[in-house]
């Protein structure tokens, strides 16, 4: 079966506009998601959807399979009876182009706390019977979720590595003692997880019909302060005291010189071997419960991992260990035979890696930004794309086009505009996202930050830095119809419309011939 050649726009629902200073799942949501599918664009790529902790990074997030409470819509939660408007008057004054956390945060415990206790009180009993089947169909992870959110508030958020000795090591007694003490926060936790998973799911239900895709994004590492570690410290590397004994990173590359020390567990690849990985099935199982495609972040991580010795300052120092990847993906295929993957194999590639990426017919990504250096033989210019790849102009690792442009040395500049044939450096971004549009890629992605423009200072993540990263949140007025007009036509133009979509146009091209109708 020939593939359909498709198109995508990368927004992290966090940067969606709204009034409560975080994007969420709410009116915007669906808004954006009518823009994509009025444009012609299939595909919506996000970054991963979990409860964040330290840095409110998506990639640190408190657990593998919960999604972000604060992504909860309160409008929603006031049409479904769990809110009153009097919730909703005491609002915070939040500004329109960054998510401030810190406040944003505090509101929207305030009224997931409000929620809580208007469930509690209200007893709706659909509601209450939706509540308690979610309950038991997640329970396999939402227990020990629920029960880890609960003790966490008690030790002032701490990580779990510095709770008292009893519940660190998850003391029969004391755990038992917990799930007594504790169980309303279990409940409001748990609840939690209800709503944005109700609401997560009704979205997707209507990007569904609207005929787009969603493209998610896991993590090949966890992070250390996470309820898996937590609960299951078997799955990982770790001492008798439950420390690390290699954490993970990348070696020195082209985003940093002293390589990223990333700081999470590695596996204990022995262990899932045994148990012929049955938590990376659950963990893909339940990603593809939220979305279509799973980006499968630093995927040269299952050829080789770069272990780092605990304790280590930078990434400089460690070594690549092998781990059984043809024996895992497998697996994977044979529980999901589709395999809807999509490999990020960038970074240290070596043949490992690419007979991993090829051996399972996976597509992999190619960053335009990357092409630039002068050598026209560079694997990122558009020339050299494969057809079965992803083409970006930049990730939500890199500066925005119009960014890398002004921040790019002369020569890189001089051989980008020769390239891509344009003269102002106002045209980059539009050059680029053309550049791939019409490339042969299947697949043609870019930030929303290059469509509307935008430079560094709307960057959404700089890595290896902690401060000031997943910030930025598009202003309310940005989706006009001219810039959907303008989507639509480049999708029209390189191919990268729907089967049902091009007949349409075919349909209308032929109707209209000939007479000077512009086509739209």
């Amino acid at each position: 079966m020939e593939l359909e050649r498709k198109s995508g726009i990368l927004l992290h629902p966090t940067s969606l506009p709204g009034p409560d200073g975080i994007g969420d799942l709410g009116p915007e949501a669906y808004r954006w998601v009518d823009f994509l599918s009025k444009s012609g664009t299939q595909l919506w790529q996000i970054l991963p959807l979990g409860p964040t902790g330290y840095g409110d990074s998506p990639y640190q997030c408190f657990s593998a399979f919960a999604g972000n409470p604060f992504l909860v819509s309160p409008i929603l939660l006031l049409e479904d009876g769990l809110l009153t408007s009097a919730d909703l008057k005491e609002k915070p004054v939040f500004p329109l182009d960054e998510v401030d956390y810190g406040p944003a945060i505090e509101w929207k415990t305030l009224l997931l706390n409000k929620a809580f206790e208007a469930f509690a009180k209200k007893g709706n009993p659909k509601l209450k019977a939706d509540f308690e089947r979610f309950c038991d169909e997640k329970k396999a992870w939402l227990e020990d979720y629920a029960l880890f959110m609960a003790i966490k508030e008690t030790q002032e958020l701490h990580p779990w590595t510095d709770w008292p000795e009893p519940l660190k090591t998850r003391d029969a007694a004391a755990i038992q003692e917990a799930r007594t003490t504790l169980v309303d926060k279990i409940s409001k936790h748990k609840f939690n997880q209800f709503l944005f998973f109700r609401q997560w799911l009704r979205l997707k239900a209507f990007a569904v019909e609207k005929k787009v895709e969603i493209i998610g994004d896991m993590p090949f590492v966890i992070s250390l302060d996470s309820s898996d570690v937590w609960a299951r410290p078997e799955l990982f590397l770790l001492d008798e005291n439950l420390n690390p004994t290699f954490v993970a990173g990348v070696p020195p590359d082209y985003f940093s010189a002293t390589g990223q020390l990333w700081g999470n567990p590695l596996y204990d690849w022995e262990y899932h071997l045994a148990t012929k990985f049955e938590w990376w099935v659950s963990r893909l199982g339940a990603t593809l419960e939220l979305v279509d495609m799973v980006r499968l972040d630093h995927f040269r991580g299952f050829a080789a991992a770069w272990h780092v010795p605990f304790g280590n300052t930078t990434a400089i120092e460690g070594e690549w260990i092998r781990g059984p990847a043809g024996e895992l993906f497998t697996e994977l295929k044979r529980k999901y035979p589709a395999l809807p993957i999509i490999a990020e194999d960038l970074g240290v590639i070596t043949e490992d890696v690419e007979s991993l990426r090829d051996g399972f017919d996976l597509p992999g990504m190619k960053i335009l930004q990357f092409g630039f250096s002068g050598d026209p033989e560079d694997d990122f210019l558009p020339h050299h794309y494969p057809t079965h790849c992803f083409a970006y102009t930049g990730s939500h690792d890199n500066n925005t086009a119009r960014g890398w442009y002004d921040d790019a040395v002369e020569s890189e500049q001089q051989f980008c505009r020769e390239y891509l044939h344009f003269e102002l450096a106002e045209d980059v971004a539009e050059s680029m996202i053309r550049a791939i549009w019409q490339s042969v890629a299947l697949y043609a992605v870019a930030p929303i930050q290059d469509f509307l423009g935008l430079g560094s200072e709307t960057r959404f993540n700089l890595p290896g830095t902690t401060a000031g990263n997943w910030k930025w949140r598009m202003k309310p007025d940005s989706l006009t119809s001219a810039l959907n007009t303008k989507i639509r036509r480049l999708n029209t133009l390189y191919s990268r419309l729907s089967a049902e979509e091009k007949i349409r146009y075919t349909q209308w091209l032929n109707a209209h011939r000939g007479n000077g109708v512009k086509p739209h």
